[in-house]
């Protein structure tokens, strides 16, 4: 049995579990419950009908779990009229707190059962908000190859989300401009649950052709194709004050659907990404691709076209500004209204 590594995706995971091609042993943890819940769910479906759960599913919470070693005893039980017993342990982080064991002890009892794991039993440890305390346990699991590590991390504003929402899209068959992606990830942010949700309701609207567009997003979604945060990088990149001033009176009049903070954190990547590329040492496109960390090479010329109206010192200025914008609109040294705080900085960009 292969290894598997903490960098598992949770796609490739997710694959593999509808796929039924299960672990004895599923480690689940990390900050963003949703892909610890969806992955939870997976198993449990993809692993036994709805009737086969009434004798072989055993969700137990952590808080309840008085002695670990009645655990292990339920997992070396036998499946009934089915192929497989699951154990799941749910908040897996407040194993022990009832008895002042400790999380990391209580855990650490699992070891032995990963030592020897049960073919017809799977395991599921979910462990929500943060990292899993019972590091014997996770080593033996992944010296044994018995099963599955994965670190749930809480996706970041900016390029990341736009990767899993791309990612994410493609395993739905699916296929995306950079437009209608763009407008997609910083409209919805890095809620990764609302993310999906939008994406499941834009994947049963598409037509034959599989193609999710800005003017689908428009229509089912309610963000403007016209002016969002795309078409705003758009107009700086070219200085074009007209355009960007018009999408910034369309983003006062509708501040709920454009939160200046997202604007903010595009600007700061957008224009991190130009310096970067202005003072890459290695002019190669490979090379270009990697000092601004994208593998799109139509992100790259965009960047580069857009360096072009910019000046290396320019570039340091606008980070500035962005920072100085971005503490202001939280409130510090600042009473300004936060789209007031956007609309300057735009100004002080094109007239850098």
């Amino acid at each position: 049995m292969a290894a598997k590594r903490e960098d598992v995706s949770f796609l490739g995971l997710l694959n593999d579990i509808n796929a039924k091609k299960f672990k004895p042993i599923y480690v689940l943890h990390g900050e963003e419950g949703y892909f610890i819940d969806r992955l939870e769910e997976a198993i449990v479906k993809n692993a036994l009908t709805p009737d086969e759960q009434d004798f072989n599913l055993n969700v137990i919470y952590g808080v309840d779990i008085n002695d670990m070693r009645n655990v292990v005893s339920m997992c070396k039980q036998f499946p009934v009229m089915a192929k497989y017993m699951v154990v799941v342990i749910r908040e897996a982080q407040n194993v022990g707190k009832n008895n002042n064991k400790g999380t990391a002890n209580e855990l650490n009892v699992l070891k032995h059962y990963a030592a020897q794991p049960m073919a017809s039993t799977i395991l599921v440890v979910c462990n929500k908000n943060e990292a899993i305390k019972g590091k014997d346990f996770v080593d033996t699991v992944k010296k044994n190859n018995v099963g599955v590590v994965f670190r749930s991390d809480k996706l970041r504003e900016g390029r990341p989300v736009e990767m899993a929402a791309s990612d994410y899209i493609k395993s739905l068959g699916c296929t995306i401009d950079e437009k209608a992606l763009s407008m997609i990830a910083s409209n919805v942010g890095n809620d990764i649950s609302r993310l999906y949700t939008e994406i499941d309701k834009l994947k049963i609207l598409v037509s034959d052709d599989r193609r999710i567009t800005p003017e689908l997003i428009e229509r089912n979604i309610g963000i403007s194709k016209d002016y969002n945060n795309f078409e705003l990088e758009e107009a700086l990149a070219r200085r074009n004050a007209k355009k960007a001033f018009e999408i910034i009176n369309y983003y006062e009049k509708n501040p709920k659907a454009n939160p200046t903070v997202v604007t903010v954190s595009m600007l700061f990547s957008f224009f991190s990404k130009m310096l970067l590329y202005r003072t890459s040492s290695d002019r190669s496109q490979e090379g270009l691709m990697a000092a601004v960390g994208s593998k799109s090479p139509w992100r790259v010329r965009k960047i580069g076209d857009a360096s072009k109206n910019y000046s290396t010192q320019a570039c340091v200025n606008i980070i500035s500004w962005i920072r100085e914008c971005d503490v202001r609109s939280k409130g510090i040294g600042s009473r300004q209204d936060a789209n007031a705080l956007l609309r300057e900085l735009v100004y002080k960009i094109l007239h850098s």
